[in-house]
């Protein structure tokens, strides 16, 4: 039971080699593209949410941080459609990998967190120490804040890990209960498969969510530093 319950958060393989570099690359060839002078309703409509989400993440950036906006709509749309691709029956989803989720974490904040060391280097070290501080509490909120700093990455993988595992093997257990309901109780059976039904819903909204929420964390973290 234990093995079937987490099989599918175990990386694939293809003879023997591992398959997850040609799972990340798949994501980005569905999305769709447009060589004419007026586009369908897909791209339109697809235009229009990238537009309002980089207009959303990117308002309360100045000059320098929106110099990130190609990065942060590509990192939403990266993370949103390998989720989405993720709840299809028998595939794997690479953001239930932590190490996969520190890889896109690490980098995005350790740039930010340079950057704002290298422009504004007073502003940076003042988030080490509030204004107005007792002089007796200073050695130990500059240790807090440079933990509390130092664990964002760590924050935002293991956040992204934990909801994407967790409505996984939610809809694995809901699953299986019916499918062993079927041969039981019928009236059971069709309340247990609504509520699948409900929850795959919830996780289609928890997969776009997640991304978004991911994105707009790095961008906070970006804000915080320009």
């Amino acid at each position: 039971m234990n093995e079937n319950l987490f099989a599918s958060f175990i990386a694939p393989t293809i003879l023997g080699l591992p398959a997850a570099v040609l799972i990340i690359l798949f994501p980005p060839l569905l999305i769709p593209t447009s060589k004419y002078l007026i586009n369908n309703r897909l791209i339109t409509t697809q235009q229009w949410l990238i537009k309002l989400t980089s207009k959303q993440m990117m308002t309360m950036h100045n000059t320098k941080g929106r110099t990130w906006s190609l990065m942060l709509v590509s990192l939403i749309i990266f993370i949103a459609t390998t989720n989405l691709l993720g709840l299809l029956p028998y595939s794997f989803t690479p953001t239930t990998q932590l190490s996969m989720n520190l890889a896109m974490a690490i980098p995005l904040w350790a740039g930010a967190v340079i950057m704002g060391f290298r422009s504004e280097i007073k502003n940076a070290l003042a988030h080490f120490l509030p204004q107005g501080t007792p002089t007796p509490l200073i050695p130990m909120l500059v240790i807090i804040e440079t933990i509390s700093l130092l664990i964002q990455p760590m924050a935002l993988a293991v956040r992204l890990t934990a909801n994407i595992t967790a409505g996984h093997l939610l809809m694995h257990l809901i699953g299986s209960a019916t499918l062993a309901m079927s041969t039981i109780n019928l009236p059971s059976t069709l309340i247990i498969f609504t509520i699948l039904i409900l929850l795959t819903i919830l996780e289609i909204a928890v997969a776009l969510i997640q991304a978004y929420v991911f994105t707009l964390l790095v961008s906070l973290y970006l804000h915080d530093n320009t």
